[in-house]
This record gives C-alpha cells, structure tokens and sequence, in this order.
C-alpha cells in the first residue's frame, strides 16, 4: 500500500509539471463568395476534423456582394482570405499593402462570358462591340485584359448584379459567370446550356481562389502557414476523390440556395475542367505555383497596359509553403 501510495503520488508530480496540452490555434478563413462547391475542400477539411488534425480551430466567413473580406484581412478581422485572382497579389505590391500570396487554390480561372446561342457570340472576338455586363470588380481586373487582347471598350460595359434576369429577359445578352454555376441554372430553365467562354479559352494564365495573409503571420508563425495549406490540401483530395458529402452537407447548411443538383454539378465541372488539380499540382501538389508562371502572367499583364515593367510582382507572393508534393499519390 506505501509503494503503491508513493507511486500514485510520482505520477500527481508528473502530471502537475508535465505542459498543457497544446490547444489549437484559432484560424478565421475568409470566402470571396457565399458557400458553395468552389470551396469544397475546405468545408471538407472542417466537416471531416482534418483541421483539427493539424491543431488548427478554423471557422469560415462567408464572402457575397456586401462582404469585403480582402478588407477584413487587411484590418485583421481575417488570418487568411481568399484572393479572387492573380491581379489583387500584384496591386498588395503596387499599393504596399503587406500582404502576400502563399498558394493557389485554383490552376484554372472559372470566369467566363455567357452568351444564348445561336445570336452569333460564339466567341470573344464576335463580341466586340457589343455590350457586355460585368461587375466592378472585374471592370478592374480580367477585362483589361480582354479590351487590350480583343479591342473592346468601355462603352460596351453593362451594370452586372449578379443576376441571371437580364440573361433571360435579353437574347441578345452577354455577361460575366462562372462556369460552375450559371450554366447549370441556365441549363434548367431553358432546356439547354450557354455559349460560355472561359478566360482560360481566351489565354489568360492567371492564378485564382488564391490563398492570401500577412507578411507578418508569414514570419512570426510560418508554421500556422503551413498547417493550413496542408490540411486545407489534405481536405481538396479528400472532397475531390474520396466522399464528398461531408462537404456538400455542410454547404447546403452554410447556403441553403446550393441544391444537390447544383452542387454536383459544380464539383463534376471542378473536375473535368481541372480547375483545382491539373498541370503543376499534378507533380507538385494541390496550391502548386512556380515562379516561371508568375512571370508570364505579369508580362502579359504589363503588355496590356496594368502594370509597369519595374514593379517588383515576386513581392506578391511565397513559394515557401506549397510545391512540397504533399498529397500527390504516386
């Protein structure tokens, strides 16, 4: 009874200086859009514990049309948001804001211009001239990029609401997509899909869904870095090859507008169109980015007139995390 009194009170000594557990390192994650299948692996990484795994607590703010989540990073509201396109790396360098790339959600961008068909808009060189409805947002990205390539001007720019309403109301009607959603919606109310024109089709080499954060984080707990990027990649092979319902579960709860019919055809085309894992991912891992493609994407940009040649773009990004392989099956 002594021995055993004396071995009881060792492990009460034990105990009382042995640390704490570690507890997990609380994440907010920002969307740029409401909850949806083009985030999938990271609702997958949440609904199935992988985050917490990797002794993160991540919780997701939804983006939307009133929600600036780029502005929410900024102001620290956000550890990591998600940066639509390539352009906003570029302009955290023009306009010294400390932010940084540290991987790329999507190799393919999903944007688009949609058309009816049969009106002649079958592709973007017929649609000079012609008016088109975009967002602000894109007025200020991509679409340079198509009036430098294709000659349009401003003077064809349409107010776009994020409503398929002028699309159905107007034969005639061009405006901006993604290809995950619309035509799909398109496809159930008229009876077949658009005309769609992909900015890949038009030889747009950007990134996008990119993965941004602070400078600061990325030197003072690179670690955090990298455990997000890897659960967040262990969820996108877990959502894109394995059972994605956990994911689509909790979309559905997150957006309730996602119907299965539509979710499942927004991950069928994330799919086929390799807009997550294709090219560089295949050898380098999901978020794969190298500086060769970063170079030709700024030199595309500069040709068109968005930045000047001396701009320092590497600024904009890190290759410190990603290009690992992690997740690759060999």
């Amino acid at each position: 009874m002594i021995r055993m009194a004396r071995l009881g009170a060792f492990f009460l000594f034990c105990f009382a200086f042995a640390p704490a557990a570690r507890a997990a390192d609380k994440v907010t994650f920002g969307l740029d859009w409401l909850a949806e299948p083009e985030y999938g692996g990271y609702y997958q990484a949440l609904a199935t514990g992988i985050y917490k795994k990797y002794g993160i607590d991540v919780t997701i703010v939804e983006g939307g049309p009133q929600v600036n989540t780029a502005q929410m990073l900024i102001s620290g509201h956000l550890t990591f948001d998600i940066t639509s396109n390539s352009f906003l790396a570029l302009n955290f360098v023009q306009e010294h804001i400390p932010f940084v790339i540290v991987g790329a959600g999507f190799q393919q961008d999903p944007d688009a211009l949609i058309a009816h068909p049969g009106q002649g808009n079958d592709s973007f060189a017929a649609l000079k001239g012609k008016p088109i409805g975009v967002s602000a947002d894109t007025r200020a990205s991509w679409w340079l990029f198509l009036k430098s390539k294709y000659g349009y001007t401003d003077s064809q720019l349409r107010p776009y609401g994020y409503s398929l309403a002028p699309y159905f109301a107007n034969k005639n009607a061009i405006q901006e997509a993604y290809v995950t959603d619309e035509p799909y919606l398109i496809k159930q109310k008229t009876g077949h899909y658009p005309v769609i024109l992909t900015l890949p089709d038009a030889g747009f080499d950007g990134y996008a869904s990119l993965v941004a954060t602070s400078e600061k984080l990325v030197n003072t707990d690179p670690d955090l870095v990298r455990r997000f990027l890897q659960a967040s990649a262990e969820g996108w092979y877990s959502f894109l090859y394995g059972n994605p319902q956990p994911a689509f579960a909790a979309i559905a709860k997150a957006n309730p507008d996602m119907t299965p019919g539509l979710m499942q055809y927004g991950y069928d085309q994330l799919k086929a169109r390799g807009i997550v894992d294709s090219g560089d991912t295949k050898t380098l891992g999901i978020y794969a980015m190298t500086d060769a493609r970063w170079k030709a994407f700024f030199e595309q940009m500069v040709k068109a007139g968005m930045y000047s040649p001396t701009l320092d773009y590497k600024a904009g990004y890190t290759l410190q995390f990603i290009d690992k392989g992690f997740g690759v099956k060999k």
